[in-house]
Order: structure tokens, then sequence, then C-alpha cells
């Protein structure tokens, strides 16, 4: 596994400046159905091309995952969330309350999304990452598959170094920008009918979630 380190990582990626080249090369890798560990602003996270089912069976078995536990993806806005989810009144309060953040939302997915990713259910959860790596890589290649870069039930992993120990077998590239800035999970909500119910608790406590909606 090759290791790219971040050069701003103790400033807290406020912006990203990974050389082009090495961004280059990530983008690469996803396009040949491999997997990348990357930061985010909760986890590291596995990417890999949630359109590619090879690609996402090496993530359910990289991670030990149990087949029948769907997995989530990221994008980097509404737009492109909307392209691949019905997006309804109350996912668009929440998109524009808490992101890009740390939340993630369960809609109703559109048929480009296999029903592979999603254990074969109607809904599929996205979040929109506030990392500047991150966001610059799904600008570049696209939606991203955003399971936690870890063996199923292992801790959560904040730091480079625990997910690429976890994983070193199966993914190519680590991009290590430090520890992640919340250290917890998203919170992730059920919105694809319309109304909403709380399905992880996380960063972003009910009663905001409550009050986004009012």
């Amino acid at each position: 596994m090759k290791v790219i380190k971040c050069a701003d990582k103790k400033s807290g990626c406020k912006k990203c400046d990974l050389k082009e080249k090495e961004m280059d090369e990530v983008v690469s890798v996803l396009k040949g159905g491999e997997m990348v560990i990357i930061p985010t602003d909760t986890l590291y996270g596995i990417a890999a091309d949630p359109f590619n089912e090879a690609s996402i069976k090496k993530v359910f078995v990289a991670k030990n995952r149990p087949f029948d536990m769907p997995l989530t993806i990221a994008v980097s806005n509404e737009k492109m969330m909307e392209s691949v989810a019905v997006l309804n009144d109350n996912a668009r309060k929440l998109i524009r309350k808490f992101m890009p953040g740390p939340l993630t939302i369960m809609l109703t997915k559109k048929p480009s999304i296999p029903d592979m990713l999603t254990s074969g259910s109607n809904q599929v959860g996205i979040r929109i990452p506030d990392h500047p790596f991150t966001l610059r890589l799904i600008d570049r290649f696209g939606p991203v598959t955003a399971t936690s870069a870890n063996l199923h039930s292992h801790p959560d992993p904040v730091e480079a170094s625990t997910a690429a120990k976890e994983l070193k077998n199966h993914a190519l590239i680590c991009v290590d920008c430090g520890k992640t800035k919340l250290q917890k999970p998203s919170t992730i909500v059920d919105v694809s009918d319309g109304a909403v119910e709380i399905i992880r608790k996380g960063v972003i406590p009910q009663e905001q979630i409550e009050d986004a909606l009012r």
C-alpha cells in the first residue's frame, strides 16, 4: 500500500494542497476498480467506485462486512446527490443546514446505484464530507463509497495508520491527512419518504435535526 501524506495536515487541512500528480494517481486507482483509504471530517473511509459491482464487492470483502449491511456513498454537492437519489423538501433542508458536514441522509436511490451497494434496498445513505481533499477527489472522480476504513465491528478509524493497518492487503493507496477533525461517526437520518427518523446517533444531535426541519 502506498501512503500519500498531506503536506498541510498539521494546520487542519483547510484547503487541499495535494499535488495534481498524486491526485491523478488516486483517481486512476479508483477508475481501475480498486480501493483508496481517504480522510473525511468524521472518520477515515474506503473510497471505491459505487457504480462498479466488482469494486463494491471488494469493499465488503476488505471489511469482512456482511453483504446484507448496505454501504453509503459520498458526493460533493447537492446537484450530484440529486443525480443518484430522489430529494424531497426535508432532505433539502438538511442538506442546506448541515452539509458539507457530519450527516448522512437516507434517500430513495435512482436506478444507477447497484442493488449490491444497498443490499437490495431501494434506499441509499448519502453524505457530503467536510474535508477539502475528499471534496476535491469527488469533484474529479464522481461519487465514491463512504464506509469507514476498518474491519467490521472494529473501532472507528480516526487516524490513517489505523485504517492502513486494518486494510493493508486490500487498499492500494492511503491518503494521510492527520487525525480526523470530529473523530466520531456521522448522524444518520432517514428522510426517504418525507418523514424523519434518526437511524444512528452521531455528531449532530437529534434536537438540531428537528430544529432544522421546523
